[in-house]
């Protein structure tokens, strides 16, 4: 055993020593307070003893006690794939293939190496932009129930009006939105980096982040609590000044179970990226070996899609695991819509043979194409920002629109009166999570009837849309899917002439439209509108996409 540890230790101090010159030295730091009361959570949370009233300030480890997961690597991982632009897949690649030796190092030595390797060369608005739109899905979707539970009592027992610092190993811009946004927590201390000309250069500015904690000095000096687990360093700035420390087990910890989404102080309904998944080693080494494949049956799912007529081509995308099904809407009486009934000539003779207006909600650019597929006729799909590549490779007829309204009453108007069966996805603009956007209310003045259709679709590695990215490769990206499945549900038609007559307000109805897809999805309707995600996923009012 002594000859199998001589080698490693040796290989761990040299590679310390290499990777020490990365960072700038941090000073001495303070010795733990051994005055410090301990408390190992190895059983039920409410069986601790209360924490003093008189401590006003709560330390929390993002690691060790508000993430169910111990390790960084898939956070490190969504920033190189995501932030990386063209080169993304091969720094995560590198990234991964790095992993071994990150995890033999410990967590030190393996936060450097992670920091290098994902940060040099990236600039600055781009690491940003992951940091607030990509990662607080994947962080909120591991946080704790059981060790989130325990910070709010605690908040509310007497510390309701103290300060919260959370301290992370991660680089603050990766966890700063997360956790001031959506878990609501005050101050946030994290690995400062190294910037030059706009660009980060991969190392640690170890100094900044001291004199952070050195500025809060003046918030402990009526003691404070700290929040971490059985394995961390106990001499970590600030924990050094913290009078009581709640420490969780490992062993207690697996069992945590995640936070439930109507359990997120804010509610995530905006987030961007391609992923699908938790890029933990496993699942991005199975993404690396799949990609060759995956792309293959990309040109052979669109290679069918395009050249075989539905009834042909959906059994046999079915066989390639691109599944689609309709869901029967029932209604009160136990009849429901049928969806042969809405794609015939069979219009009613007040509508003096106008096509049919079907409104749908928007989840991808595919949603047309899935209405098309159920009622087993052509469509209209009109539309605002699709790329020049996605409407080439649309298997329908695509009508761009302009965003003025009379021009764009006018367009759909002319394709109704012509017999066309036209689809209108009245948000504006996709939403991943189960919440519905506004609906712009023009649709319910085209036609004395619309026809509500709720969609929804899973995919099981890549989302088929995106904010700040590439959209032209927005149906790559869902056809590179192992598996997806789209449900379409066509609702009971809504009559909207008394909109056209004056005697209904056109946002009402829109609203009323909206609520009967929501509850037919189990979605919540929301008042957000296209310009509030594009705002706060790209920095921009959407208007124009990359192509």
């Amino acid at each position: 055993m002594a000859n199998k540890r001589g080698p490693t230790s040796l290989a761990h101090k040299l590679l310390r020593a290499f990777l020490q010159q990365s960072s700038t030295s941090t000073g001495s730091i303070s010795k733990t307070n051994t005055n410090a009361q301990y408390y190992s959570i190895n059983s039920k949370l409410q069986n601790l003893p209360p924490i003093s009233q008189s401590q006003k300030t709560m330390v929390v480890d993002v690691e060790g006690w508000l993430l169910k997961s111990p390790s960084a690597f898939p956070y490190f991982m969504v920033v190189a794939l995501e932030a990386g632009g063209g080169g993304g897949l091969l720094r995560g690649l590198l990234l991964l293939l790095l992993y071994p030796f990150i995890y033999l190092l410990g967590n030190e030595m393996g936060i450097r190496i992670m920091v290098m390797v994902t940060f040099c060369g990236l600039r600055k608005e781009s690491v940003a932009r992951v940091g607030r739109a990509i990662l607080p899905k994947h962080l909120l979707e591991d946080v704790g129930l059981q060790g989130f539970d325990m910070l709010k009592r605690e908040n509310s027992n007497g510390h309701g009006h103290g300060r919260v610092v959370c301290v992370s190993s991660m680089p603050r811009v990766m966890v700063e939105a997360f956790l001031r946004e959506y878990l609501e927590l005050e101050y946030v201390l994290g690995t400062e980096l190294e910037e030059f000309m706009g660009f980060y250069t991969g190392f640690m500015h170890g100094e900044r982040e001291r004199c952070k904690v050195l500025e809060l000095k003046e918030a402990f000096k009526d003691g404070a609590v700290g929040f971490s687990s059985s394995s961390f360093a106990r001499s970590q700035l600030p924990f050094s000044y913290c009078k009581e420390l709640l420490l969780v087990e490992k062993e207690e910890k697996r069992r945590w179970k995640a936070l439930p989404r109507e359990r997120y102080p804010k509610p995530l309904i905006f987030h961007d990226g391609r992923l699908a998944f938790k890029p933990t080693p496993l699942n991005t080494l199975t993404m690396f070996l799949w990609l060759p494949f995956g792309f293959i049956l990309a040109l052979v799912r669109l290679t069918i899609s395009l050249s075989l007529p539905y009834k042909l081509s959906t059994p046999v995308l079915a066989m390639t695991n691109m599944k689609w099904r309709l869901l029967v809407h029932t209604t009160g009486n136990g009849s429901g819509e049928n969806p042969s009934n809405v794609g015939e000539d069979n219009r009613s003779k007040t509508n003096h043979q106008r096509g049919q207006l079907f409104i749908c909600n928007h989840r991808t650019l595919i949603d047309p194409i899935y209405i098309s597929v159920a009622i087993n006729r052509p469509v209209q799909a009109v539309c605002y920002s699709l790329s020049r590549v996605s409407e080439i490779l649309s298997p329908i007829s695509t009508i761009r629109l302009t965003r003025n309204r009379e021009e764009d009453a006018m367009i759909m108007k002319k394709l109704l009166d012509r017999g066309e069966s036209v689809v209108v996805c009245p948000e504006g603009t996709t939403c991943r999570e189960p919440y519905l956007l506004r609906f712009s209310p023009l649709f319910t003045e085209l036609s004395d009837e619309v026809v509500p259709v709720a969609v929804n679709v899973k995919t099981s590695m890549f989302y088929a849309t995106t904010a700040g990215g590439w959209k032209c490769f927005d149906s790559l990206y869902y056809l590179m899917n192992p598996s997806m499945c789209y449900e379409v549900q066509f609702l009971d038609k809504i009559n909207t002439s008394d909109v056209r007559s004056r005697k209904y307000s056109s946002t009402d109805m829109a609203n009323r439209v909206q609520r009967e897809i929501g509850k037919a999805l189990g979605f919540q309707c929301t008042m957000l509108t296209r310009k509030d995600k594009y705002m706060m996923l790209a920095e921009n009012d959407g208007i124009v996409g990359r192509s």
